[in-house]
């Protein structure tokens, strides 16, 4: 076991920390727009209801090409193509600071999700390639981790460049997003020279690691009955698939809508753009705290299901008492719940689907269940900025939300009893098998 150990240690210091880079300079592009509408909406003439619409959009560029991007990243290799990604994203995010009005900003955003699509989904799919599903829960959270330390960098970061206000004859708000562009489009040359397409193209591993490693993802595949469809685009009808498809859903949903409408939501606590930024990013502190602890807790109980149902539970109640409490301070420490409760979610989720399938199937699923599910990320901005233009009120949103929560609760029960019941192993189980696989 402590050979396993030091190899999986091993793949990760050469793999996480560089994929978390990745996708944190993703993330903080993703959530700079939340703070760019506190000045864009008035300098662009966007309204609430435009900027969820334009928000949400970026989704539905990424659902359009998501499936397709995961499948050339399996014929063209992790590294060519995440750098693809990288520099077409970085680009158009630079020229978000040209919009002039909502009819640019919808183009843009669904330009930029049309070039991000499949990075995410991409990495998900790249680390079934790396590591056994035992491990697969504490790498999932790591990786992450991005999310939130991403979020805790755009707010301070976003308040200060704002402040930037007139210099060069820019506004505050094009300056950020040509700020937060330029590191994706700098991060090109670096991936395509260091990232491996997969275990057996690097020398860092001997020749027996490389076996032991294929011997455990073939072990994977009889032991969870993976499946490798002839055409990988059956899995796409799989309807494993479409019910995690629509399992995720309420994770995306909540995210991306509380997200994109934080910055608007603290604003309103009173202060300046630079307390705003900071005080938006207290609650991914919590964000953190959950995803070092949660995912390694599923993964040491063999346990997904009941640790979703908890988080479900804990997030719908901090969303409904975010917008029941009136004190800001109660406000913000529900919101630290629903942060928690959020990124573990989202850790804890991504360990089922490689649990069913392998190879290009796995790829084809994984962006399936990741395009449907961020039909979210289009939903929940737009949904909270219809509400909120509707009853003058960002509280009604947040209700939307917890109901939403309450609704994947629900999906837990139903996901277990039609796929997952039979298959479930205990601990000391997957222990005694890695023994025997060892010796």
């Amino acid at each position: 076991m402590g050979q396993e150990l030091a190899l999986i240690r091993r793949i990760t210091l050469k793999l996480v920390p560089f994929l978390v880079l990745l996708y944190l300079v993703a993330y903080v592009d993703r959530s700079a727009l939340g703070f760019a509408k506190l000045h864009m909406s008035t300098d662009a003439g966007i309204g609430d209801a435009a900027y969820g619409m334009g928000a949400g959009l970026f989704f539905i560029g990424y659902f359009l090409l998501e499936v397709p991007s995961n499948l050339w990243l399996e014929r063209f290799g992790a590294g060519r193509w995440f750098a693809r990604i990288l520099i077409t994203w970085g680009a158009i995010t630079c020229a978000m600071a040209l919009i002039q009005g909502p009819y640019s900003f919808y183009v843009l955003r669904f330009l930029l999700g049309a070039a991000e699509a499949g990075f995410f989904p991409g990495v998900l799919y790249y680390i079934t390639q790396w590591y056994p599903v035992r491990h697969r829960g504490k790498i999932m959270g790591l990786f992450i981790l991005s999310q939130p330390i991403a979020m805790l960098i755009t707010g301070p970061l976003s308040g200060a460049l704002l402040g930037l206000e007139g210099a060069g004859g820019l506004h505050g708000w094009q300056w950020l997003f040509i700020a937060v562009g330029l590191p994706a489009m700098l991060l090109t040359w670096p991936t395509l020279r260091w990232l491996p397409d997969g275990p057996q193209q690097v020398r860092w591993l001997s020749d027996s690691e490389k076996n032991w490693l294929a011997s455990e993802l073939a072990h994977d595949l009889h032991t969870y009955g993976q499946t490798r469809h002839g055409n990988p685009l059956h899995a796409l009808k799989d309807r494993r698939v479409l019910l995690l498809a629509l399992y995720y859903l309420p994770v995306t949903l909540s995210i991306y809508g509380l997200g994109l409408w934080l910055p608007t939501l603290v604003q309103q606590f009173g202060g300046s753009d630079l307390t705003t930024g900071f005080v938006s990013a207290v609650p991914y502190v919590f964000g953190i705290a959950g995803l070092l602890i949660v995912p390694r807790s599923s993964d040491r109980f063999n346990d997904r299901y009941g640790h979703l149902a908890g988080l479900y539970v804990l997030g719908a109640l901090g969303l409904f008492f975010s917008a029941w409490f009136a004190t800001p301070v109660l406000q913000l420490a529900a919101l630290c719940a629903v942060a928690f409760s959020l990124f573990s979610c989202t850790a804890v989720f991504w360990t089922l689907p490689g649990r069913f399938f392998a190879g290009a199937s796995a790829a084809a699923g994984i962006a399936l269940i990741n395009s449907v599910g961020n039909l979210g990320g289009y939903l929940g901005p737009f949904a909270i900025g219809a509400l909120k233009q509707h009853t003058g009120q960002l509280a009604s949103g947040l209700y939307f939300l917890a109901a939403v929560m309450l609704c994947g609760l629900l999906l837990t029960v139903v996901v277990y009893r039609v796929l997952e019941r039979r298959h479930a192993l205990a601990p000391e189980q997957f222990a005694a098998s890695a023994r025997s696989r060892l010796s």
